[in-house]
């Protein structure tokens, strides 16, 4: 079985000691050899994970341009992560542990967007991508393919994967003619104890189905993604038969067992504790995807009836796992005794200057990016409101969405259809100044690397797509208080599952049950024709059934961007030069409790 290049360097060393020793050895033939050691009969080490970096190196905030912080004083980056993984390989000792990733990690900051659009790694003599850089430098020993790896093609992501030092897997990222693995499946790896028989540790990645939805234009015709229990199934027994001693699964998909995308895939997204459940033979998972923190969750296993280690560390570097294994040595081989798993947290330590002064002229050259003016604006907005009110900096998206869509359509047959679009809060603290506007304030306002899309629908559709969102509000009886603390993320539905719909007027009585909820609904001051057709401006991750919102993703397409709509929305300020918010803000929704006004 191959070494990785960590464990020979280790053994190197150690053959280089003893030859050292014999060549100075002055003990007399004569004398009686030491006994030798018996063997380790226990060994302990420790498996570090991270997940969801999403391209933050920097404890700093692009969209904001200053330190992150948050209501929990977390802290965020790879910096703040090597400080951690350094303390522990010194308590542990550098040979007793091992560094493993659960996805997304080329995609969600300034940072990473700027090296994959502004000056991309896949140009020739391109840069080295500052994730690469970072986690090569921390000594990752392997990670997981996350679904937004392929938000910027597979070229990209293929780059990436050249310039990292250690494997990217996804066992269930196959080929699509061939359906062999389209990326290295698992990684072994030796660890020396003290005095002999070593541990094999097997990682098997695993990636999410959702990819084939949500990339679809990336993926379609190149690669699959077939359910992670079936793949699991394939691939943990014949780690077993090669001999691994340890068997862990680093898995992008949360634990909850649920989907975002209806009926569309036949696989579950948030798959963890299903595999843990019904596939023999894993030690732990290192869990992904659900940006949630989970510092041990146990679930036994159907068959054998031992209980998994699930570990899911919060997104964006604010959480380091650390799986403790316990073997013993019996029957010939090593057997784990006892797992447990914790984690620690990044904001109780200071930024490896080593990973800060190594990227420092990369930080300094995005932050210079985001701070370029592309115009100014007569009145300051913001999102603060925006998931319970109708307010003018979502109107701005829709805007920009319903022109884009309009002059693509201009002289075709659907042009004379009324443009409709769709539009979430993706972050509570994004807003435009009065004045000067930034690249940051529009990426702070559209953070994801969504594109535009047309969609052939109807009224009827669209009232259900709309009784749909509303599930969103948590149900408030009239005259009960109303604290907007609680008043939103009903069904665990997160900001960005909520859409309002601009050039439609709609109330969401929000004291009536889920599914009854949308009243008046109207265009061009009359009731909507359920018969009706429109076009409905939608993002990409809706449209390919981000969400599960009826119908969208089985409409028509007539039309579709491979611009990001945030490059859309920072053209389209550009040209305006001067943006008036009483042009463009309109009172399309707002929410009632039997029929009277919320707000």
């Amino acid at each position: 079985m191959p070494l990785n290049r960590r464990t020979f360097l280790e053994s190197s060393a150690a053959l280089g000691a003893g030859a050292a020793l014999a060549a100075g050895a002055t003990t007399p033939a004569a004398a009686a050899p030491a006994p030798r050691p018996k063997p380790a009969k226990r060994y302990s080490f420790t498996v570090m994970g991270t997940t969801d970096l999403h391209g933050n190196v920097f404890n700093w905030d692009y969209f904001t341009d200053k330190e992150f912080d948050d209501k929990a004083h977390n802290d965020v980056g790879l910096a703040k992560i090597s400080t951690l993984v350094k303390k522990v390989r010194a308590e542990k000792g550098r040979g007793n542990t091992l560094l493993i990733d659960a996805g997304d990690t080329i995609q969600g900051t300034q940072l990473s967007y700027y090296y994959a659009k502004v000056d991309p790694i896949t140009k020739t003599g391109g840069p080295v991508h500052p994730m690469a850089r970072a986690m090569n430098a921390i000594g990752y020993d392997a990670a997981a393919l996350g679904n937004h790896e392929f938000n910027y093609g597979i070229p990209v992501l293929r780059r990436f994967e050249e310039q990292c030092d250690f494997p990217l897997l996804g066992a269930n990222a196959l080929d699509a003619k061939t359906l062999r693995p389209a990326f290295a499946p698992y990684s072994i790896h030796r660890l020396r104890t003290p005095r002999g028989r070593d541990v094999r540790v097997a990682v098997l990645g695993l990636t999410n189905p959702g990819i084939a939805i949500w990339d679809k234009a990336n993926v379609t015709g190149k690669m699959v993604f077939p359910g992670l229990e079936e793949q699991a199934a394939k691939w943990v027994p014949k780690l077993r038969s090669m001999g691994a001693n340890v068997v862990i699964v680093s898995a992008h998909s949360g634990s909850s067992g649920t989907s975002s995308w209806g009926d569309q895939l036949p696989y579950v997204e948030n798959a963890a504790a299903l595999v843990a459940e019904q596939v023999p033979g894993i030690d732990a998972i290192l869990v992904g995807h659900a940006h949630t923190e989970i510092p041990e969750y146990r679930v036994t296993n159907k068959e054998t009836g031992k209980e998994v280690v699930l570990s899911e560390p919060l997104k964006w570097g604010q959480r380091l796992t650390l799986f403790d294994f316990d073997l013993v040595w019996e029957k010939g081989r090593w057997t784990v005794e006892k797992a447990g798993a914790r984690v620690l947290n990044s904001n109780t330590v200071e930024e490896d200057p080593a990973v800060t002064g190594m990227l420092a002229a990369e930080h300094r050259e995005v932050v210079a990016y985001v701070n370029q003016a592309i115009g100014t604006s007569t009145a300051a907005m913001t999102t603060a409101d925006a998931p319970w009110k109708d307010e003018p900096i979502i109107d701005l998206i829709n805007v920009v969405q319903v022109e884009t869509v309009k002059a693509a359509l201009a002289g075709g047959a659907h042009a004379a259809l009324p443009v409709l679009s769709q539009a979430s809060c993706f972050s509570r603290t994004a807003s435009f100044p009065a004045g000067r506007i930034t690249i940051k304030d529009a990426a702070g306002l559209y953070p994801f690397e969504n594109t535009l899309e047309a969609r052939l629908m109807t009224g009827a559709q669209l009232k259900e797509y709309l009784e749909y969102s509303a599930k969103y509000y948590v149900q408030t009886p009239a005259g009960a208080p109303v604290d907007t603390a609680k008043l939103t993320n009903a069904e665990n539905t997160p900001d960005y599952n909520y859409d309002a719909v601009s050039g439609l007027t709609y109330d969401i009585d929000i004291a009536k049950p889920v599914g009854s909820r949308i009243t008046g609904l109207s265009f061009g001051g009359s009731p909507i024709d359920p018969a009706a057709k429109f076009v409905l401006a939608v993002n990409n991750y809706r449209a390919s059934g981000g969400g599960a919102f009826p119908h969208v993703a089985r409409a028509e397409q007539l039309w579709a961007n491979s611009e990001e709509i945030r490059t859309t929305i920072i053209q389209w300020v550009q040209a305006q030069g001067t943006i008036d918010p009483a042009r463009f803000a309109s009172a399309d929704w707002k929410l009632t409790r039997d029929g009277v006004p919320v707000f």
